[in-house]
């Protein structure tokens, strides 16, 4: 029996890799999408979307995946889990290794996305999960009428200590410079939260705790190195994200960052591998750009085939 060939994997079913399943479905193309976890990537742990055009008043995250997939469904697109190691080319064959099994494909489409980037400081590993976690959405809730820090100085810091506060007793957050880098509505919406108190100047050096989790962080004054030492039950670490390209290391180009190179039309810098989404080089990083990258990828993919008969 002669092995089966796709025309397109997509690796990662996040709004790029959903949007690249979508069209090249659409095309008629034999279209496989491979997922390591659940469809919907980091949007599944996002409350509000507010700045997706067509959705006033906003929309939860996990909400509009489901849409997502069930537009998907409507073209039959294929969907796999999966763990890809490693892909191997071939030329006009593409050998992915996916867990115990191999995987061949004509085109493949990275959209594997990226992942919260950890502090790296004493205590933040062992804590992880007993006081320490990098998702407000999903842990928030266990911090009712408590004191909680949040890290950062960006948007989702910003959204996020907005959360929590509807759940803890205190919000501190916690930011190395002596301004925020999140867009002026999200600050004029912290400013009016008298729940929230922002740290300046400081970053955190350790997590310290004992048999019930988390109990407080050690900070230092980025100005005066001085330290000091803040009462809180949890941490949150919103300082960025890393691209999930762990496993294209010696497969195609990336950024000192781990971002994959691509040019305007999402190729990579191997012929017949495209990348779409957080995981590649760009400016912005938001759905709109992703859902804009997948069906960028899937549109110059279908040419690709095209030309490669």
């Amino acid at each position: 029996m002669s092995e089966t060939v796709y025309d397109v994997v997509i690796i990662g079913g996040g709004p790029a890799g959903q949007t690249a399943g979508l069209y090249c479905s659409r095309a008629r193309l034999n279209t496989l999408l491979i997922e390591r976890m659940i469809l919907g990537g980091q949007v599944m742990i996002t409350t509000d979307v507010e700045n997706y055009p067509g959705f006033p008043g906003g929309i939860t995250g996990p909400e509009l995946m489901e849409r997502f997939q069930t537009h998907c469904q409507e073209f039959g697109l294929q969907v796999t889990n999966g763990d890809v190691q490693t892909i191997i080319d071939e030329g006009n064959i593409k050998r992915l290794k996916v867990d115990d099994k191999e995987i061949l494909a004509r085109a493949v489409i990275i959209a594997t996305g990226a992942e919260p980037r950890k502090l790296g400081i004493a205590g933040e590993k062992e804590l992880t999960g007993r006081g320490v976690s990098y998702c407000a959405t999903c842990d928030g809730a266990f911090f009712r009428n408590v004191p909680v820090a949040i890290n950062g100085g960006g948007d989702t810091a910003v959204e996020e200590a907005m959360f929590l506060s509807r759940f803890a007793s205190k919000v501190y957050l916690i930011h190395r410079r002596d301004q925020l880098r999140a867009v002026s509505l999200l600050q004029e919406r912290l400013q009016a939260n008298d729940k929230i108190e922002v740290i300046w100047n400081s970053t955190v050096q350790s997590c310290e705790g004992d048999n019930s989790g988390l109990t407080h962080l050690i900070l230092e004054n980025t100005l005066t190195k001085k330290q000091s030492k803040l009462e809180t039950q949890g941490l949150f670490v919103a300082v960025g994200v890393t691209p999930k390209t762990q496993f294209l290391e010696g497969v195609v180009e990336l950024d000192d960052s781990g971002y994959i190179i691509t040019d305007t039309q999402c190729q990579t810098s191997v012929p017949g591998i495209f990348a779409a989404g957080d995981v590649r080089q760009s400016v912005l990083k938001q759905i709109a750009t992703a859902v804009g990258d997948g069906a960028t990828a899937a549109s110059v993919v279908e040419k690709y085939l095209a030309e490669n008969e």
